[in-house]
C-alpha cells in the first residue's frame, strides 16, 4: 500500500509551510490501529472562500450561508453533475467525511483540492516515434527497441515536468476534458484567434479520433492528497504513429504550463505525481523502450 502513497506523505504541503504528521510505512493502512494519530488540519483559504468549483465545509454549524446549510453531498455516487464515485470502488466515511482509500497522509481537510473525496482529472498522453533527420525510427542502443516520445509540460505551480492534464468539469465527458486540456496547456489554444482556434479544433479532432489506449484509471499518488480529499485520473494515450498529425500543430505552452516539449520516454524520467508510471504502461503497451 505504501508504494502507492509516497508523494502523498511529503512535506511541506505544496504551496505552504505546513508540515504533515509523519506517517511511517507500517502505519499508512487504516486497518492498522494507531490511536495516537493526529493529522494536521489544513484547507487553503482559497478553497474555504468557496469558489463555485469547490465544495463547502462539512459539519460547519452556525453558518448563515445557504450553500453551506444546504450542503449534503451524496458520496460514492453521482451527486447531481458532480461525480463522487471513486474509480477504485466505494470508500468509507468517518464523521461524515470521506476517508482516503489508500491510507493516512498526515493531513486532514482538503488542502488545495476543491472536492471532498475523489477529485477527478484526465491526462492525455500524446506520443510519437522518435525519428532521425531522414524520418527513420530511432532505436535504443541497449534495448534495441524503438524510442517513444511524449508531449511534456513544465507545471507553473511546482516547476516539475508532467503530462498535460486537468480537472474534469461537472457533467463533462472525459474525452472532452482530454482534448480541452491538451489544447490549452500544450498548444496555447486560449490565446489563439477565432480562426486559429477553429483550425486547431479540426486538427485536435483528427488526433483525438484515433484509436486510443487507456493506460490507467484510478488513484494518483499526488502531493496534494489529504486524508479526506485525493486525486484520481484517467490517463489515455493517443499515438500519432506517422508523426504527421502533430507536425501540423507546433507546441506552445499555455494556461498552467510554463514550458512544453517532446521528451523521450525512459525509466530515468523524474515527473510529477504518478506520471512516470503511466508512461511505463504506455511504453510496454507500444513495445517501446523503457529501460
Amino acid at each position: 500500500m505504501s508504494g502507492l502513497h509516497n508523494k502523498a506523505r511529503t512535506s511541506p504541503y505544496p504551496g505552504s509551510q505546513i508540515m504533515r504528521a509523519v506517517v511511517p510505512d507500517d502505519k499508512v493502512c487504516w486497518s492498522v490501529s494507531w490511536p495516537e494519530y493526529k493529522p494536521v488540519e489544513y484547507t487553503v483559504p482559497a478553497i474555504l472562500a468557496q469558489p463555485v468549483w469547490a465544495d463547502p465545509p462539512i459539519g460547519f454549524f452556525g453558518s448563515s450561508s445557504p450553500r453551506e446549510m444546504n450542503f449534503s453531498p451524496k458520496f460514492n455516487e453521482l451527486d447531481g453533475k458532480v461525480q463522487r464515485k471513486s474509480l477504485n470502488g466505494p470508500y468509507l466515511l468517518e464523521n461524515g467525511q470521506p476517508r482516503n482509500p489508500t491510507g493516512r497522509t498526515g493531513i486532514a481537510g482538503r488542502g488545495l483540492l476543491g472536492r471532498w473525496g475523489p477529485n477527478h482529472a484526465a491526462d492525455p498522453i500524446i506520443t510519437r516515434w522518435k525519428r532521425d533527420g531522414n524520418g527513420t525510427k530511432q532505436s535504443h542502443s541497449v534495448s534495441g527497441k524503438h524510442i517513444l516520445q511524449f508531449v511534456a509540460i513544465k507545471r507553473r505551480d511546482c516547476g516539475e515536468w508532467a503530462i498535460p492534464g486537468g480537472m474534469v468539469d461537472p457533467g463533462e465527458k472525459i474525452s472532452i476534458t482530454l482534448k480541452r486540456e491538451f489544447g490549452e496547456e500544450a498548444l496555447n489554444s486560449l490565446q489563439k484567434s477565432r480562426a486559429e482556434r477553429q483550425k486547431l479544433e479540426e486538427q485536435l479532432q483528427q488526433l483525438f479520433s484515433q484509436d486510443h489506449f487507456v493506460a490507467y484509471r484510478g488513484y494518483v499518488d499526488d502531493p496534494r492528497n489529504t486524508d479526506n480529499a485525493w486525486m484520481e485520473t484517467e490517463a489515455v494515450n493517443y499515438h500519432d504513429d506517422s508523426g504527421k498529425v502533430m507536425d501540423e500543430m507546433p507546441l506552445e505552452a499555455g494556461d498552467d504550463a510554463g514550458k512544453v516539449k517532446w521528451v523521450d520516454i525512459k525509466k530515468q524520467l523524474q515527473l510529477y505525481a504518478s506520471h512516470a508510471h503511466f508512461l511505463q504502461l504506455v511504453a510496454e503497451h507500444r513495445g517501446a523502450h523503457w529501460c
